[in-house]
């Protein structure tokens, strides 16, 4: 069976996955890169180099030969491009295309209402719904777009990125974080709907209230200097420190090291990788349900505690829990581990994929019970926070 992943290019977030396909596909699994990566990402050591890589293909090396591949391939996963040229001729022809796509309105969906929107997305997507065309949702908010355009009913799977698995003892996890008081960690690019401001605004109320720990923020960005002032203001420089921007695998480092991670994000975070490391670093995660990895990857009060977009009293409350109650705290440090360790990881995922397209060339529609290539439901944007809470069920 030939594969073909086309996406923008190659990064530190697909490439474990991209590996594990490797590894049993060999040579008929490609990944083609479409453009270059752009020079900030680079500087963010996003990926080193992709000349070693045995299944990468630039798309500009051999338009000809690469569009080939693509077009006779038995399958083709395409990664949300708004090129749609690439698999224009698979379309034609009915064949097996696997598009994998974050949200449709991450800035709200009432732009539903655009005339010209709702023609191109009918155009790309809605028209090819009763075709051998599969939509593989990165993030638990997707569904619900794809709704509005009615597109891909009956055939909408969870997916996500799956970053690098990192394996610990518990005992060698607990001894990383073995401090006299508990570090809180933040990271992330300093943006506005990366919400670091909320963080900082929880650790005021809890410094505050007289609790004792450390807070770290990673990163930089257009709101750096807000939230330096903010610290300095407050007079929180004891308590709150900033590392600048880091390379992945010192934030992982910083990660393993903390007991508890703050995800801040609001609906403009399509997935959200930090999810998924702080998790497998053994961190007690604190998110907002706005991000769209948490319905996906986090159990409110299981593997995590998720707390309602932008309400930082609340975000606030769930903090000051996580450091009062060292037990429960541990409890949801290991849940987290587990989740990654047993269900969404590249290795994991590798393996469903495979089936997944065995099945289809079979003209079987296979969906997993639960976690990758299970049915992403459609929970309404507005419901999302009571349905993670509980207190709304999906009819």
């Amino acid at each position: 069976m030939k594969v073909t992943f086309i996406s923008n290019y190659i990064n530190h977030h697909q490439m474990p996955l991209s590996d594990e396909l490797y590894k049993v596909w060999g040579d008929d699994y490609s990944f083609i890169q479409t453009e270059p990566m752009e020079e900030e990402r680079i500087k963010m050591g996003w990926v080193e180099s992709d000349s070693g890589i045995p299944y990468v293909k630039t798309y500009a090396s051999d338009p000809e030969g690469i569009q080939e591949l693509i077009d006779t391939c038995d399958i083709a996963i395409f990664d949300g491009l708004d090129d749609e040229s690439y698999i224009a001729c698979r379309l034609e022809e009915k064949k097996i295309v696997l598009r994998t796509w974050e949200r449709l309105y991450k800035t709200g969906q009432w732009k539903a209402v655009s005339p010209r929107g709702l023609l191109k997305k009918h155009h790309d997507h809605t028209r090819y719904s009763k075709d051998r065309v599969y939509l593989l949702c990165y993030g638990g908010y997707v569904a619900d777009d794809f709704e509005i355009i009615k597109a891909y009913r009956g055939k909408r799977l969870k997916w996500g990125y799956f970053p690098e698995f990192h394996e610990f003892e518990k005992e060698d996890r607990k001894k990383k974080k073995e401090k006299e008081i508990p570090t809180v960690l933040w990271a992330g690019r300093m943006i506005p709907w990366k919400h670091g401001a909320d963080a900082l605004k929880a650790v005021k109320k809890n410094a505050d209230e007289g609790l004792k720990f450390r807070f770290v923020m990673v990163g930089n960005g257009e709101c750096e200097e807000e939230l330096k002032n903010f610290v300095q203001k407050e007079g929180l420089e004891e308590i709150v420190s900033f590392t600048g921007a880091l390379s992945p695998k010192e934030v992982r480092e910083q990660m393993e090291k903390a007991d508890i991670y703050l995800f801040t994000s609001d609906y403009e975070e399509g997935w959200g990788v930090v999810a998924n490391e702080s998790m497998n670093s053994g961190c007690a995660l604190i998110a907002s349900h706005a991000a769209g990895a948490v319905p996906f990857l986090v159990q409110d009060g299981v593997n995590g505690l998720v707390y309602e977009s932008g309400n930082t009293e609340q975000l606030a409350g769930c903090l000051k829990r996580l450091l009062s109650e060292e037990d429960y705290r541990e409890k949801l440090q290991d849940a987290a581990y587990e989740t990654i360790r047993d269900m969404w990881n590249a290795r994991n995922a590798a393996g469903r994929l495979i089936h997944f397209c065995e099945e289809l060339q079979k003209g079987n529609l296979f969906f997993e019970e639960a976690g990758p290539l299970s049915e992403a439901l459609v929970i309404p944007e507005k419901k999302m926070y009571r349905y993670l809470k509980g207190e709304w069920k999906c009819p």
